[in-house]
């Protein structure tokens, strides 16, 4: 396996990641050729398609050896299911699959062809293994069962982000931490509502507390 591009996002560190992509569609993330793919030729035709699937490799969570069994965070992490059955990082082989929007194409930059997807769950740096057209006539199925994790599929925090605070964001960023709080970058086991959680994301680290349902933010540091 070769990896053929790496992904630069604004996740600096894996706390705070959605769990799946296209959980909050705002991300970016700039998909960038090593020196031997950057062709352009390459990537003739993909105007065409508004979404694509990445396939990458989980390059923070690679181990010796296997379990048949994982503790799924939204299950609370006590519960037990199947590898197979979960999407888990911790795998035989540690290799993610992502559906991504494909925003824009930029062919000739210092860097090569780079094109940027949004919707994106990728750490900055992840080695990205492939890249494939979605094709909705084939890969959208409506009428599939979405087992234990369809259980949590509308989860989501209220979001008390003070203005002032708010106002130190890069306007373009806002929407994406946003997006990323509401969907609670908290591990599903810990609920003490006294400790402050703090997310990296760009060149922000925003502290936050939960309870009762709503995440409060309670500061914003600039990295």
């Amino acid at each position: 396996m070769k990896i053929i591009a790496r992904a630069r996002s604004d996740f600096k560190e894996k706390f705070g990641i959605p769990r799946q992509s296209g959980l909050v569609p705002q991300t970016r993330a700039r998909i960038v050729f090593e020196p031997e793919y950057r062709n352009p030729d390459a990537l003739r035709g993909i105007d065409g398609y508004s979404h694509l699937w990445l396939i990458w490799s989980f390059s923070k969570a690679e181990r010796e050896g296997w379990s048949p069994t994982v503790r799924p965070p939204r299950l609370g992490g006590n519960t037990r299911m199947g590898v197979f059955a979960t999407r888990s990082p911790f795998r035989p082989n540690a290799i993610g699959l992502s559906c991504v929007t494909l925003e824009e194409i930029h062919l000739h930059t210092p860097d090569g062809p780079v094109l940027v997807v949004g919707g994106a769950d990728l750490l900055d740096g992840t080695p990205i293994y492939d890249i494939k057209p979605y094709l909705p006539h084939i890969d959208s199925h409506p009428e599939a069962r979405g087992g234990f994790a369809a259980e949590k599929a509308n989860y989501a925090l209220k979001v008390d982000f003070p203005e002032a605070l708010l106002k130190t964001i890069d306007a373009d960023k806002r929407d994406a931490i946003l997006g990323v709080l509401a969907g609670d970058p908290r591990p599903s086991y810990q609920h003490d509502p006294a400790r402050v959680y703090g997310v990296r994301y760009a060149h922000y680290n925003v502290k936050f507390t939960v309870a009762d349902g709503t995440l409060t933010v309670c500061d914003v540091e600039e990295l």
